[in-house]
């Protein structure tokens, strides 16, 4: 089963309102709220990083979906299960990277249990004062498609990290940055409703889930999409680019006169339904996407 199709059977028996983005906006208190679960060898391995890294990453992710909505993140809870060998020694290294990671961003308590593998879940919540918050529903007809930085990075430095290599590509994997900077300005300046998502499972997920939530055709030209020089050393390149996840980057849909400091604007909103790359449709793609319960 797919993820999507839980998520589609969750809201036909919850009836909520708040269920559809990356985290909940809860608009009579004035936050959002999102949660996120990294399991031991499905999300990450310690063959292939550390507990410092480990603490980082756990906090960046999150810190991206609250980036995504547009709210300035504020709060964080840390659920940890760990095996009984697990030492002072990770736990200490991995609340190093954490807090590092979280910078002003307080974090104000969580649960520990014993468990046969790592399991983390977080839960951060974020202050919407000031702020336009994002929804994927809000892409509209004649809206520019635009892209905070670099993508294919974090997926080619999976590679090399299975290959046994450590260089900028596996930093950029074991330890992304969340693109708050980029999410306030959009989030602060823009008056009307947009649409904005984080590319954790792809930049072509993105695209496919506001274009499914807004009923638009988001059209692409493929030749603007940025990415690092260096990955076309690597096979399948569109696919690195496109499917590769964990770039922690943003994507929105904001109107055409709408001026964002070093955004790379990549297409368009039009009339339609799905993605174009290049003028054509894709289709079939779900085996490329990312599946969390594909192990």
């Amino acid at each position: 089963m797919k993820e999507k199709e839980f998520i589609k059977i969750i809201k036909e028996i919850t009836f909520s309102e708040y269920i559809g983005d990356d985290c909940a906006y809860l608009k009579d208190i004035g936050v959002v709220v999102s949660q996120d679960n990294l399991v031991e060898n499905i999300h990450f391995s310690m063959e292939y990083t550390d507990a410092y890294k480990l603490g980082y990453k756990s906090a960046m992710v999150n810190i991206s979906d609250i980036a995504a909505s547009g709210a300035e993140p504020k709060y964080l809870t840390v659920g940890l299960s760990l095996p009984n060998s697990t030492d002072k020694t990770f736990i200490k290294n991995f609340y190093r990277g954490l807090k590092d990671a979280c910078g002003q961003i307080d974090i104000i308590g969580g649960d520990i249990t014993g468990n046969d593998k790592i399991f983390i879940s977080i839960t951060i919540i974020g202050k919407t004062s000031g702020r336009k918050i994002s929804s994927r529903k809000n892409a509209k007809e004649g809206y520019k498609i635009i892209v905070s930085g670099n993508h294919g990075t974090s997926a080619a430095g999976l590679k090399e990290l299975f290959a046994g290599k450590q260089n900028k590509f596996t930093k950029e994997h074991l330890m992304p940055k969340a693109q708050v900077e980029f999410s306030k300005y959009i989030a602060q300046q823009i008056q009307v409703d947009y649409a904005m998502m984080d590319t954790s499972d792809g930049l072509m997920d993105a695209l496919i889930q506001i274009s499914e939530a807004s009923n638009v055709m988001l059209d692409v030209d493929f030749s603007k999409i940025p990415y690092d020089k260096n990955l076309e050393r690597f096979d399948g390149l569109e696919d690195l680019i496109l499917y590769g996840g964990e770039d922690y980057q943003l994507v929105a849909c904001v109107p055409q006169d709408f001026y964002i400091p070093q955004a790379f604007e990549i297409g368009k909103v039009v009339k339609g339904f799905g993605v174009k790359i290049n003028g054509k449709l894709i289709t079939n793609v779900e085996q490329k996407l990312f599946n969390h319960f594909k192990l």
